[in-house]
């Protein structure tokens, strides 16, 4: 039984995501449908880029993608299907696969060309509907579209390095709904540029010297829990999805605040990583 999944910035309150849903079970009524998130910011192609590549491995091979995000057809905006790692993808060219592709090379990529077959001003119901059901069904990708060899990448997404090779300049790609902060600076990478040296990490005034692998790692259980004091500490860890985010412990916005709250760290903010020499 075939799995399409839903990426788009539609909201709760509109009936898009409904709409979609609906014309995708009109085709394949057996099909599951599974939502990864409507919630994405408008039009912001880094987050959806971040939430559907720390998502999609989780899903069985032969999974379909469906990413409505800034999908509106225009000479710069073409519509792309790929197949990566055993998986495919339905999006716009403009950027949202770039982060993926930069780390797996993807087996297949077409840009779809049925749209003079069909008149629309909803390119994800009309479109990415159609091209999803297609390969639900064990169609190819060559029949909805040409074949190309490369796509359109984000830009500022990678992290600079410098030559003395002892500064990391990222960047805010994502600040999830605890309000930790997202960056875009992988452990892998991280670790290719530290080799063991000792770094201090600055993200607006806040300095931080450590990196922890969970969030429980910043609290001392030697110390009576009366005495901790340990909700609304700051602290810096690889996430889930192996990338460096800069949190507070047991966020809460309403009360002990949050990083993106206490920091004032927003969307695209720098966070510097120095290194020095023993």
């Amino acid at each position: 039984m075939a799995i399409i999944t839903l990426t788009t910035d539609f909201g709760e309150k509109d009936h898009f995501a409904g709409a979609v849903k609906g014309a995708i079970y009109s085709q394949l009524p057996d099909v599951r449908i599974v939502d990864i998130s409507h919630s994405v910011s408008p039009f912001n192609v880094p987050e959806a880029a971040y939430i559907i590549q720390s998502a999609y491995s989780s899903f069985p091979k032969g999974t379909i993608h469906v990413i409505g995000i800034d999908s509106e057809l225009n000479p710069e905006n073409k519509h792309i299907a790929i197949k990566l790692d055993g998986h495919y993808f339905i999006c716009a060219n403009n950027g949202i696969m770039s982060m993926i592709c930069s780390e797996i090379a993807p087996e297949k990529i077409v840009e779809i060309n049925i749209h003079d077959k069909i008149e629309t001003n909803f390119p994800v119901l009309d479109v990415f509907v159609k091209v999803a059901c297609h390969i639900a069904r064990g169609g190819t990708l060559e029949v909805i579209g040409k074949v190309i060899d490369h796509i359109k990448p984000i830009k500022n997404l990678t992290p600079f390095v410098n030559d003395e090779k002892n500064q990391i300049i990222g960047s805010v790609i994502y600040i999830d709904n605890y309000g930790n902060v997202v960056t875009n600076i992988k452990r892998k990478f991280f670790e290719s540029i530290q080799k063991t040296r000792p770094f201090e990490i600055s993200a607006r005034s806040y300095k931080f010297k450590e990196i922890f692998n969970k969030y429980s790692d910043v609290i001392n259980f030697d110390i009576p829990e009366e005495k901790r004091y340990d909700q609304g500490k700051g602290l810096v860890v690889f996430n889930s999805s192996n990338y460096i985010e800069i949190a507070i412990y047991k966020s809460n916005s309403s009360t002990v605040g949050s990083a993106s709250t206490l920091m004032g760290l927003q969307m695209r903010d720098t966070v510097t990583i120095n290194f020095f020499n023993p």
